[in-house]
């Protein structure tokens, strides 16, 4: 099964895009994040002409995440228990084909100085200690999305010049480890990769020419998971304008490959 995680940055604007990703792909499932639309505004005829069933959780202009997905998607969960930002579309879960899938946007934090800052990890507390919970009821687990936390120094373009930065903060790292450690494995981190595939550049000032990226848009699994995970990519072809229709999102897709037990 082929999972691919996109922080879309705006579904209406990237349309053309993401069909064409879709049809370079043929993924199985795919998790949108930041499709910043309501329902009504999802782009139904592009997933179903694909042969896609659809759930989302958006609201206008922000937040957002979307599931389609080839298989039939059940036991769907809006946000989860706890989620001190509730009223924001963050979170969105299913099982698809006997897998726990969690598509999760995390909030951004602004600044180590910012009120968000500090809502954004109590946001990663919440969700780990629910994390936990869904372990206990679900083996094979798998999150995906835009943590917008860099794990370590090594998910970095510049490290000096990041640090204690919004991404990079030592309680963010912290957090994010805090959910790891529920039982999860980063699977990018199980292969092997000679040069960090950055996933995020800015707009701003040649960013993704230049090479100065982060690694924020994750993929964690169960133990189950990361052993049936075969591989994990970036592509980052998508981030370039010069790849498709329109302009690119700042996120390029992160693509999860996974042989399941029949």
């Amino acid at each position: 099964m082929r999972v691919i995680s996109w922080n879309v940055n705006g579904i209406r604007a990237r349309a053309d895009r993401l069909a064409a990703l879709l049809d370079r792909h043929d993924p199985d499932v795919i998790c949108l994040q930041e499709t910043k639309a309501t329902d009504a505004d999802l782009p139904m005829g592009l997933f179903m002409f694909r042969g896609y069933e659809v759930v989302h959780h958006g609201q206008p202009s922000y937040n957002g995440v979307a599931i389609a997905s080839k298989h039939p998607i059940e036991d769907v969960q809006r946000g989860f228990p706890g989620d001190p930002l509730a009223e924001e579309r963050r979170v969105l879960a299913a099982t698809i084909q006997g897998v726990r899938i969690y598509n999760l946007y995390v909030p951004n934090g602004k600044s180590p100085e910012h009120p968000d800052y500090r809502t954004k990890l109590a946001w990663y507390r919440a969700l780990t200690e629910h994390t936990r919970d869904a372990l206990g009821t679900h083996e094979a687990l798998l999150q995906v999305g835009d943590y917008n936390v860099a794990p370590t120094d090594a998910d970095v373009h510049d490290p000096e010049a990041w640090r204690e930065h919004i991404h990079c903060t030592t309680p963010e790292r912290e957090a994010l480890q805090d959910l790891m450690g529920t039982g999860l494995q980063d699977l990018y981190r199980l292969g092997s990769h000679e040069e960090t595939d950055w996933t995020w550049w800015s707009y701003q000032g040649g960013a993704l020419h230049k090479g100065e990226g982060l690694r924020i848009d994750l993929a964690l699994g169960s133990a189950p998971v990361a052993k049936a995970c075969t591989g994990v990519a970036v592509d980052r072809e998508e981030r370039k304008k010069s790849t498709g229709p329109g302009n690119p999102s700042d996120h390029a897709p992160v693509l999860v490959d996974l042989e399941l037990a029949p």
